[in-house]
C-alpha cells in the first residue's frame, strides 16, 4: 500500500492542527486537500481568482507554462497540431481516444447529422436588431437551444449528454454563420456534409445563392489550425464557468451559454480582436519604432497587445504551431499590399529581434497570429470571438460531460472574506435625524 503524504497545518494560537493530504497528479504540481481546514481549524483560505486552486480533478488538458507544454489527452500540441484535424480532436477531447476508421466515419456521420438549424432558430434570430453584436446573439441562440431539445435533457442520462455535445459541435457553425449573414443582410447559407468542418463554415460565411465560394486549401489549414490550438485551455474563465454552471444541473446549452458570455469579456476572448485595434491605431509602418519605445517606457500605460502571455512564461507552443500557418496565408492571398497586414510582419520582426522583448519573454502569442489569420481571411472584427467561442465549443463540453463522472461532483459554492459592516441594529426613519 503506497504511504500517504500528508502536510501538518497548526494554528499558533490555539495549538489546534489539521492533517491535510497532498495528492499527486500524473504532471504538475501536487495539490494540498484542504477540505477538512473548515472543520478542523475554523478556516477557509483566501485566494482571489482561485489561481492557486484546483477546483477539480481532470483528465482533459495539461498545460505547463514555465516549459511551454500544452497536452490533450496526453498527447503534444505540436503532434495533433501536425498531424489532425479539429473534428478528430473534438472526437479525442470528448471520448479520451483517437478513433480508429470505423469510428472515425461513424463521428463524421453524427456530426454531419445535426449540423443544420431548427428554422425556428432562424426567426428567432430575425427577432434582433441588424446591428446586434453577434456574440450578444450567440449567447441567447445558444441558451434557447434548450427549448427545442427539451425532451433530451436529463442530464443524468449518459446519451443525452453525448447527444447535447453532439449537437452543441455540430450547429455552432451553423448558428455563427446566421448571425453573420443577418447582420449584412444577406439570406442563410445551409449547411453542405460534403465539405469538411472548417470548410462548411467558411462557405456559410462568405458564399450567396448566385455565388459559391471556394476557400483555397491554405486558408481552410490556417483556420483550422487555429480551431485546433484554442480547443481547450484547462481551466480558464469560460470552462470553469461552464463546469459551475453545470454543477447546479442546469442544462447543457445553458452550460455553454454562460461560457460564451463569459468569452466575451474583453480580458478573454477578446485578445485577437485587440491585436487588430492596436495594428489599426499603429496604421503605419515607419510609426512601429515610436510605439515599441512607449511599450518599454513604464510610465506609458500603452501595451503591445499579443505579446508575451499570462500562462506561458517562456514559450506559446500554439503561437510557435500557428506563426507558419499566418505567413503561408499571407503569401497564398497575396495580403503583403494591406497597410495592416504590413505593420503586423513588421512588428512580429523587431519584437522577435529586440533585447527588450527577448530577455522578457514578450514573444508574439497565439492571439497575435490567430488575430491576422481571422483578418486575412475577411473576418469582420465582431466575429473574432464567436469563432474562438466554434474552437471552444468541444472543450466546454467535453469538461461539462467529465463533471457528471466525478466521484466528488458537487455544487459549486466559493467562500467569501466578509470585510462589510458589522453587526448593527435597525433604527427606524423617525429616529435617524
Amino acid at each position: 500500500m503506497t504511504n500517504r503524504r500528508l502536510v501538518t497545518i497548526t494554528d499558533n494560537a490555539s495549538g489546534s492542527s489539521v492533517e491535510c493530504e497532498v495528492l499527486e497528479g500524473v504532471h504538475g504540481r501536487s495539490v494540498l486537500d484542504i477540505r477538512a481546514l473548515p472543520s478542523k481549524l475554523g478556516y477557509f483560505t483566501y485566494d482571489p481568482g482561485f489561481a492557486s486552486t484546483a477546483s477539480c480533478s481532470s483528465a482533459i488538458t495539461y498545460i505547463d507554462g514555465q516549459e511551454g507544454v500544452l497536452l490533450y489527452r496526453g498527447y503534444p500540441i505540436e503532434q495533433l497540431a501536425e498531424h489532425s484535424s479539429f473534428l478528430e480532436i473534438c472526437h479525442l477531447l470528448l471520448y479520451g481516444e483517437l478513433p480508429d476508421k470505423a469510428r472515425w466515419k461513424e463521428f463524421n456521420a453524427e456530426i454531419r447529422r445535426h449540423t443544420m438549424v431548427h428554422e425556428g432558430i432562424r426567426r428567432f434570430i430575425a427577432g434582433y436588431n441588424h446591428d446586434a453584436h453577434p456574440m450578444g446573439m450567440l449567447v441567447g441562440i445558444v441558451g434557447a437551444l434548450s427549448t427545442f431539445y427539451h425532451d433530451t435533457l436529463d442530464i443524468s442520462d449518459p446519451e443525452h449528454r453525448e447527444l447535447a455535445a453532439i449537437r452543441l459541435i455540430a450547429k455552432l457553425p451553423s448558428i455563427a454563420a446566421d448571425c453573420y449573414k443577418y447582420s449584412i443582410g444577406q439570406p442563410f447559407m445551409y449547411p453542405i456534409n460534403s465539405l469538411g468542418y472548417v470548410e462548411n463554415f467558411l462557405q456559410m460565411m462568405f458564399s450567396v445563392r448566385a455565388e459559391p465560394y471556394i476557400p483555397s486549401p491554405v486558408a481552410v489549414r490556417a483556420l483550422e489550425l487555429m480551431m485546433i490550438l484554442h480547443a481547450d485551455h484547462e481551466q480558464n474563465a469560460s470552462t470553469s464557468t461552464v463546469r459551475l454552471a453545470g454543477s447546479s444541473g442546469a442544462n447543457p446549452y445553458a452550460c455553454v451559454a454562460a461560457g460564451i458570455a463569459t468569452l466575451w469579456g474583453p480580458a478573454h476572448g477578446g485578445a485577437n480582436e485587440a491585436v487588430i485595434n492596436m495594428l489599426q491605431d499603429i496604421s503605419d509602418p515607419a510609426e512601429i519604432p515610436k510605439y515599441v519605445e512607449r511599450a518599454k517606457d513604464r510610465n506609458d500605460p500603452f501595451r503591445l497587445m499579443g505579446f508575451g502571455h499570462r500562462v506561458y512564461k517562456s514559450f506559446d507552443p500554439r503561437a510557435t504551431i500557428i506563426r507558419q500557418a499566418c505567413h503561408d496565408l499571407l503569401q497564398d492571398l497575396d495580403a503583403g499590399n494591406q497597410p495592416l497586414l504590413e505593420v503586423a510582419l513588421r512588428l512580429e520582426e523587431i519584437a522577435l529581434q529586440d533585447e527588450y522583448f527577448i530577455e522578457r519573454n514578450l514573444y508574439p502569442n497565439v492571439d497575435f497570429y490567430s488575430g491576422i489569420i481571422l483578418r486575412a481571411l475577411g473576418i469582420p472584427l465582431n466575429m473574432f470571438t464567436v469563432i474562438f467561442a466554434i474552437s471552444r465549443s468541444v472543450g466546454w463540453v467535453t469538461h461539462w460531460m467529465e463533471f457528471f463522472t466525478a466521484d466528488d461532483q458537487r455544487i459549486g459554492r466559493p467562500q467569501q472574506r466578509y470585510v462589510g459592516a458589522a453587526r448593527r441594529d435597525f433604527v427606524p426613519m423617525k429616529d435617524r435625524g
